[in-house]
């Protein structure tokens, strides 16, 4: 699993908001069921309201390479105060860091 998409399950599961948005570039965008957030102030928003905000927690079944180079699948289920249930995160990775994130 690259680095990038492990901070952001590992920071999530210890409820580090510093270090999961840390994971994230500048100019990141983020869209969770058409709901868009942009860069680093936008995933810290989402980040508040939907994730560590609800005590997510995330059990990860598997990743997989997408169809463009760069790209990752990583399948979970989430638990925590807010959505619970089986998912599929789409992930876009330049140097090193995640440039894009989907929940779809």
């Amino acid at each position: 699993m690259p680095a990038a998409i492990r901070a952001f399950v590992d920071t999530t599961n210890r409820g580090d908001s510093q270090g999961f948005v840390a994971a994230f570039s500048e100019d990141a965008y983020l869209n969770d069921w058409g709901r868009e957030f942009h860069g680093r102030d936008g995933v810290a928003s989402w980040n508040e309201t939907d994730n560590i905000g609800r005590q997510a927690h995330f059990d990860v079944h598997g990743i997989r390479p997408g169809r463009v180079d760069g790209q990752y699948l990583l399948t979970v289920t989430v638990s925590g105060n807010g959505y619970n249930g089986p998912g599929t995160f789409t992930f876009q990775l330049t140097d090193g860091l995640i440039t894009r994130f989907v929940i779809a």
